[in-house]
């Protein structure tokens, strides 16, 4: 296949990339370039800003591709510039949507793609909604080949999966449990939640791909591993040789308290028991399933990050939240118990 990435070296899609190119398949990138060498050089580049319309519009001149996928679009005026640029220029169009755009507070434990669209909490799920809505009427009124894809909480080695962290990421989580800090968790840890490997994800993506049953359709791909966030938090604390020493916060009160979108990231999403039905991918691509159990993965997470300075992003404001938090609560806990 001849296949076009808007973006393309994110946590999702770079692992998508490298199986493609396994593949051999004829992928091209196009993106402002500065992360495409860990690909060393089996990409074909187009160096450009999406938002250029202009520009990009000249370097596809003479292009067709079997599928485009754009991994980078989050309003529906993004899609609409993707609408112009590549009508008549591929034969199926991916929009990476998100999981969490299902109703909240949910109907039923159980998700699939049935479940409404609904998210009063997070901005971002509503824009991903409204993007949903604009393409599926250029399919149903123009036939335009679009496939939307609802990803959950995709993860790779490069940072561990955690409800409660700062602007710079999660390392701190792992700086705090380290040094025998207490880790925040948002409620009391018990609701359940889904992980995906982001090469389990690629596996069920590609299979959507030149797929002429995908057209038209929302999926979601998700593993059908099931945790609580209390397990999430031990298992990275047990990669790490330390023991876990949890503080539970509700999501309210974090949300209160925090200049970072709680709101959103956990009433909106995370807070929420989540449970899967996969049933659709796995008809669509038989034999379908996610191997990376968590539990396994996380070690090598750790090592991973322990290993790449770069991944190391220190967060002291983050860090000095959470002891402001946690001592706060606890001088309050003295206060009323008099």
């Amino acid at each position: 296949m001849k296949v076009l990435f808007i973006g393309g070296t994110g946590t999702i899609s770079t692992a998508i990339s490298k199986e493609l190119i396994k593949e051999g398949h004829d992928l091209y990138l196009l993106n402002r370039g500065s992360k495409n060498a860990v690909f060393d050089g089996e990409v074909k580049e187009l160096i450009a800003d999406i938002a250029e319309e202009d520009k990009v519009a000249e370097l596809i001149k003479g292009h067709n591709f079997d599928v485009v996928a754009d991994f980078i679009a989050f309003v529906p005026e993004q899609l609409q510039r993707d609408y112009r640029l590549f009508k008549d220029r591929t034969k199926q169009f991916i929009f990476i949507s998100s999981a969490s755009a299902y109703q909240k507070p949910l109907g039923d434990y159980r998700i699939t793609e049935g479940t409404p669209l609904s998210n009063p909490y997070w901005e971002y799920s509503r824009n991903k909604i409204a993007c949903e809505d604009y393409l599926m009427k250029l399919y149903r009124e123009e036939g335009f080949p679009v496939t939307i894809v609802r990803p959950s909480h995709t993860y790779d080695e490069r940072s561990v999966p955690v409800g409660v962290h700062g602007a710079l990421g999660s390392y701190q989580v792992i700086k705090r449990m380290l040094t025998g800090k207490k880790v925040l968790i948002h409620g009391d840890g018990t609701s359940l939640w889904t992980l995906t490997h982001n090469s389990d994800f690629a596996k069920g993506f590609i299979g959507l791909m030149g797929n002429l049953h995908a057209i038209g359709e929302a999926v979601q791909i998700t593993s059908d591993e099931t945790l609580t966030w209390n397990q999430i938090h031990k298992a990275i604390a047990d990669a790490l040789g330390v023991d876990l020493k949890a503080y539970y916060v509700s999501s309210e009160f974090l949300d209160a308290v925090s200049n970072q979108d709680y709101k959103g990231a956990l009433i909106g999403d995370k807070a929420n028991s989540v449970v899967f039905d996969n049933s659709k991918i796995k008809r669509l691509v038989p034999g379908f399933t996610c191997t990376r159990r968590f539990d396994q993965q996380v070690k090598n997470i750790v090592e991973y990050v322990l290993s790449h300075p770069e991944c190391q992003k220190e967060d002291e404001e983050f860090d000095l939240w959470c002891d402001k938090v946690i001592d706060t609560l606890e001088n309050a806990a003295k206060v009323i118990r008099g």
